[in-house]
C-alpha cells in the first residue's frame, strides 16, 4: 500500500453527511462520534462475562476487544475518509463476524466435511477470512455490499436456533435483535442510495444511526450465540440469559450467566 492511501479523501466511499462542516479536522463528524458505543460498551461486557470467560470460553473477550477495534477503525475512516481507514473498518467487521461464527456456532450446523470438529471449522473460517481480506484490498469499492451479505447466514443460523430454544426470554431477545438489524440495514441503504432525498430534508445522518443500531445488534447476536454455545456444549452449566441493571428489565444489557463453575475441557 502506498502513502497516497493514507491521505484524507483517498477512499472511493463518501457517505451522505457533509464533509468538514462541524470540525476542520474531522470529515464526517456525526459518523465519527456515533462509534462511541463500540468503545464504551465492550469493557462493560468484559465485566458482565467474566465468569463465562473464566469457566466456559475465554475467547468471548476477544470478540469484545475486536468490537473496540471496529469502533476505532470506523472512527478513523469517517474522520479521514482515507482508503486505509476504509479497509481497516471493513476488515475488522469481517474478522469479528468470522471469529464469532468460528467460536460459537453450534456444532450441529457444521457442514459434514468438518465431522463436528471445531478445530477444522475454525481453520477453514480462517482461510476464508484471509482470502476475503486479500480480495477486499483488490476491490475496495464493493466491500461494504459484500459485508452486508454476511447478515444472511447469521440471520439464518439465529432463526434455526430460535426455532428450538426453550427459554422465551432468549426467543424474545432474538426477535428484537433481528428487528434492530433490519432497521439498521434500512438506515445504511437509505444513506447510501437515497442521499439526495435525505439531504433535502436536512437529515444526512442515517449512517450515524447505523453505527448505533449495528453495535446493539452485533453485541446482542454475540450474546445469543454465546448462550447457544454453552447450551449445546455445556448444558450442565445451566446458562441463563440475564439483564443489567435489572434482570426484570428486558431492554437492559443482556449477558449470559452460568451456574456451574468448572472450566471447559479442551475437546475441539
Amino acid at each position: 500500500m502506498t502513502w497516497e492511501h493514507l491521505e484524507r479523501g483517498s477512499s472511493p466511499v463518501d457517505w451522505c453527511e457533509g464533509n468538514y462542516l462541524i470540525s476542520p479536522d474531522i470529515a464526517e463528524f456525526v459518523n465519527t462520534v456515533s462509534n462511541i458505543l463500540f468503545l464504551v460498551g465492550p469493557p462493560f461486557l468484559i465485566y458482565l462475562f467474566k465468569d463465562y470467560g473464566k469457566f466456559i470460553q475465554p475467547a468471548i473477550h476477544m470478540i469484545w476487544i475486536l468490537l473496540i477495534v471496529v469502533g476505532l477503525s470506523s472512527a478513523y475512516f469517517h474522520a479521514t475518509l482515507s482508503l486505509l481507514g476504509q479497509l481497516l473498518d471493513e476488515l475488522t467487521i469481517l474478522w469479528v463476524f468470522m471469529a464469532t461464527l468460528s467460536l460459537f456456532c453450534p456444532r450441529r450446523h457444521f457442514p459434514r466435511i468438518f465431522k463436528y470438529s471445531r478445530k477444522r471449522f475454525c481453520i477453514s473460517m480462517s482461510v476464508f477470512s484471509l482470502t476475503a481480506t486479500a480480495l477486499s484490498v483488490c476491490y475496495p469499492a464493493v466491500n461494504a455490499f459484500a459485508l452486508m451479505l454476511l447478515a444472511i447466514p447469521a440471520t439464518y443460523l439465529l432463526y434455526k436456533e430460535l426455532q428450538i430454544v426453550a427459554d422465551k426470554r432468549v426467543y424474545r431477545l432474538g426477535v428484537r435483535n433481528t428487528t434492530i438489524l433490519v432497521v439498521a440495514i434500512v438506515c445504511w441503504i437509505n444513506d447510501r442510495m437515497f442521499c439526495d432525498a435525505w439531504s433535502r430534508m436536512n437529515f444526512p445522518y442515517l449512517h450515524g444511526f447505523w453505527h448505533i443500531l449495528i453495535f446493539i445488534s452485533a453485541y446482542t447476536a454475540c450474546v445469543l450465540f454465546a448462550y447457544f454455545f454453552v447450551s449445546d456444549e455445556r448444558p450442565e452449566s445451566r446458562p441463563q440469559l440475564k439483564y443489567w441493571p435489572s434482570n426484570n428489565f428486558e431492554l437492559g444489557v443482556p449477558y449470559v450467566s452460568v451456574n456451574c463453575y468448572k472450566k471447559l475441557d479442551d475437546h475441539i
